[in-house]
């Protein structure tokens, strides 16, 4: 009787662990809403100081399924600072938890802004680097916490990660490729639940400006992901800015998902608010997600 109890916990544990690796393979799959328009360094370092001289200040947090117990959440802050037009440094903050895991990510970032012309044209690079930290909190197993597996787990040592990314961007276009997770993309990271983390990603959008301050700026855009262990997944939308002070944009993905979000900015502070619902194969759980985030821009303008 003690060998089938101790068998069962120890069914229900790598039970719990798989449900959590899935939770955390659509959180992976899914980037913060923000990384589209209103905060790109999120995914790409090439863009830390793109919005000009001054300090730039986010804070973003998302949780998924709230009605589910374990369901992941999502925090991340990130600060970029330019230093001279040029050059530009950042630091991006990122927490993952989702079921028994939690992921926590800290890189810093240069990237450089090199003018082609006097009208508005650029490429710019950047890189990250940091550390990842993955661990196991034994206080929420229900089971066996002196479970072998989950000892081996957290003896794991904090590794080296980093991303890449460059940019050319005009007065109205910008086209971008980033290579997040340099770890998984150089295959250096082989541990088990590693799956679905973007490893490529490129982006074009086209910014059609309004006349005057109180003009309608458009901008479609069009992102292509590349994600490991499963489909890649086409992002295509828009943003919609009204006198430069509220937003309103719209993405659809080919993981049968949509993202929507609406933002204002009053003088240096901003607000946006966004919802993603749930990916086709998951259409059954109830809701998707909610996001929002914080924006200030400080020592500089725009």
């Amino acid at each position: 009787m003690r060998t089938i109890i101790k068998n069962s916990i120890k069914a229900a544990l790598v039970l719990c662990l798989f449900l959590t690796v899935k939770q955390n393979t659509f959180a992976q799959s899914n980037p913060l809403g923000a990384s589209y328009f209103q905060n790109q360094y999120l995914i790409n370092p090439a863009m830390a100081g793109f919005a000009g001289k001054g300090l730039n200040l986010n804070i973003g947090s998302r949780k998924q399924w709230t009605n589910i117990p374990g369901s992941p959440s999502t925090q991340a802050i990130t600060t970029d600072f330019n230093l001279n037009g040029k050059a530009a440094i950042g630091l991006n903050l990122n927490r993952d938890k989702s079921g028994l895991i939690q992921r926590l990510r800290a890189v810093g970032t240069f990237a450089y802004h090199l003018p082609l012309d006097e009208e508005g044209r650029a490429i710019s690079f950047g890189i990250s680097m940091g550390m990842m930290n993955e661990r196991i909190n034994l206080e929420d197993v229900r089971g066996d916490q002196n479970d072998i597996n989950l000892g081996r787990f957290n003896e794991r040592q904090t590794y080296l990660d980093g991303d890449f990314g460059a940019a050319y961007t005009s007065n109205n276009m910008t086209f971008q490729a980033a290579i997040p997770n340099l770890k998984e993309f150089l295959k250096k990271d082989q541990m088990e639940g590693t799956v679905d983390r973007a490893i490529f990603f490129s982006a074009v959008s086209y910014k059609f400006k309004g006349e005057g301050n109180l003009g309608i700026d458009f901008e479609p855009k069009a992102v292509y992901r590349v994600i490991n262990g499963t489909d890649n997944i086409l992002d295509v939308g828009a943003n919609i800015i009204f006198a430069n002070r509220v937003n309103f944009f719209g993405m659809y993905h080919s993981s049968q998902s949509a993202t929507l979000g609406l933002g204002m900015i009053y003088q240096n502070l901003g607000f946006s608010g966004i919802y993603n619902t749930s990916t086709g194969n998951l259409s059954q759980y109830p809701g998707g997600n909610f996001e929002i985030n914080l924006h200030a821009r400080l020592f500089g303008k725009k």
